[in-house]
């Protein structure tokens, strides 16, 4: 049984699935979890459509100004708040007043960030990340940094050589997230309109029949 269990992850590794996901892996699985083409997605784990909520509620009323703002994809929910300025600031250096400010945010929080964080994993299957923020200075703290495998052309190559034979990047792999948050940062309206699409479809994919 354990050396059928072991095929059947490795092939849904070289298929894209997840392991330990039954009927989640690829295009024969079962259930929802096939998504056609772009294989596995959001349905494979526990909806985090109220992550947002939920945190609100959650979180002390006295750690931010406001609710935080949450993102959530695949792997984790970041949850970034803004703490109210430092007060009687008079050097006039305010971007070392807030990283000071969002420092002692951190260690003070610790301990019950943590219990929320094993309280949210539990509920939505993903690791939690924090953050904070004061005026224009953000830190982010305990987030997650996920590889991702993919294949390039030669012509795709040579723009990510170009980028670090420039010095814009130090490697292909830091000259590709160079990319992609370029990317995201001029096209960040089409994405969210994407993103809400894909969220209504996946909704109705939700209420369909089991297959």
């Amino acid at each position: 049984m354990r050396s059928e269990r072991f095929q059947e992850d490795t092939e849904r590794r070289q298929r894209g699935g997840h392991p330990g996901r039954r009927g989640h892996g690829g295009p024969h699985g079962g259930g929802r979890g096939f998504r056609g083409a772009g294989g596995w997605q959001q349905a494979d784990l526990p909806p985090a459509d109220d992550a947002a909520a939920w945190f609100a509620g959650r979180l002390p009323q006295d750690w931010f100004v406001g609710s935080p703002t949450v993102s959530v994809d695949r792997d984790e929910i970041l949850v970034v708040g803004k703490l109210p300025a430092p007060e009687g600031d008079d050097s006039g250096d305010t971007a070392a007043a807030a990283q000071g400010r969002i420092s002692r945010f951190r260690e003070e929080s610790r301990d019950a960030r943590i219990r929320i964080a094993a309280e949210a994993e539990a509920r939505y299957g993903r690791k939690v990340a924090w953050g904070a923020s004061i005026g224009d200075t953000t830190a982010l703290f305990s987030h997650v940094a996920v590889p991702t495998m993919t294949r390039l052309r030669h012509d795709e190559r040579r723009v990510l050589d170009t980028l670090v034979d420039a010095g814009v990047a130090r490697s292909r792999s830091d000259a590709l997230a160079w990319c992609v948050r370029l990317v995201g940062e001029h096209t960040d309206e089409w994405l969210t309109g994407l993103r809400e699409a894909m969220t209504a479809v996946d909704k109705l994919r939700a209420t369909g029949p089991e297959l």
